[in-house]
């Protein structure tokens, strides 16, 4: 009899806690956003009460896996095609809104070499490909893999605009997605990498580097847009909506994103 008891008060008080308690959705996000969005999410928290679970990752990669199935409930892509895409395949509710656009830039740790100017801002990557070809070395170039990775395709993009592209095959070093491709420009073997601006303007980055933005011009634009995924619950919703407020636009504009109504960043 005790048994049953308990039993039932422990059913009816699983059943009478709020569903927001319950509600932590899972957010897939480009790793461009690692530190933007961390901030983001803090804010929201704190102004709402509801959890999220942030998962950081290359676009590509989070797209195949909302494909198969990965109980992520929204989509935050530094590539706009792929929530296109997931749209087109039944996978999210609508097309879902540019929520920013990106910026390129070349990091390098201090001591690595002159940083290059905005005039010649793959200055660095000539000057590693000559070394190597001198027997100097092999000081690496870092970069997000193109295959899945938007800043991978406009890091490769930037070196074929600069014709480096090829010189540089035997010095590049791919990281699975942007966040690791910045990790690796920093290594004590590389000369620097492309990676997103807004992880070199992130403190606990930019106090251990130096950058150089490359020219918009030289590589496709760099559009991310978000869109919840089918059967979305109410705390991804929220998010989403917030993450259209002044309050994240603001933290989305620190971190070097323009806007989707802004001609510049910052």
């Amino acid at each position: 009899m005790f048994s049953s008891l308990r039993w039932a008060l422990v059913a009816w008080l699983v059943l009478s806690t709020p569903v927001a308690l319950a509600d932590v959705p899972t957010v897939a996000a480009a790793s461009d956003l690692q530190f933007a969005l961390t901030e983001a999410a803090e804010r929201f928290t704190d102004e709402t009460g509801r959890e999220l679970r942030l998962n950081f990752g290359s676009s590509g990669n989070f797209m195949r896996q909302i494909r198969q199935g990965a109980p992520f409930e929204l989509y935050l892509s530094a590539d706009e095609a792929y929530v296109l895409a997931l749209h087109e395949a039944g996978w999210t509710e609508d097309e879902g809104v540019v929520y920013a656009v990106g910026r390129l830039a070349w990091l390098q740790r201090p001591g690595s070499g002159e940083l290059p100017d905005t005039a010649d801002p793959m200055a660095g990557v000539r000057e590693a490909i000559d070394a190597h070809r001198a027997g100097q070395g092999r000081p690496r170039i870092a970069l997000a893999n193109p295959e899945h990775a938007p800043y991978g395709v406009a890091a490769r993009q930037a070196l074929e605009h600069a014709g480096l592209w090829g010189g540089a095959a035997p010095l590049r070093i791919l990281g699975e997605n942007v966040s690791q491709a910045a990790q690796f420009a920093l290594a004590d073997e590389a000369r620097g990498g492309l990676v997103a601006w807004s992880l070199a303007l992130a403190p606990t980055l930019g106090e251990r580097s130096e950058h150089v933005l490359i020219p918009e011009a030289w590589h496709a634009p760099l559009v991310q847009r978000m869109a919840l995924i089918e059967g979305a619950g109410e705390t991804a919703r929220a998010f989403h909506a917030w993450l259209q407020q002044p309050a994240a636009r603001q933290i989305l504009a620190a971190y070097g994103f323009r806007l989707p109504d802004q001609d510049n960043p910052r």
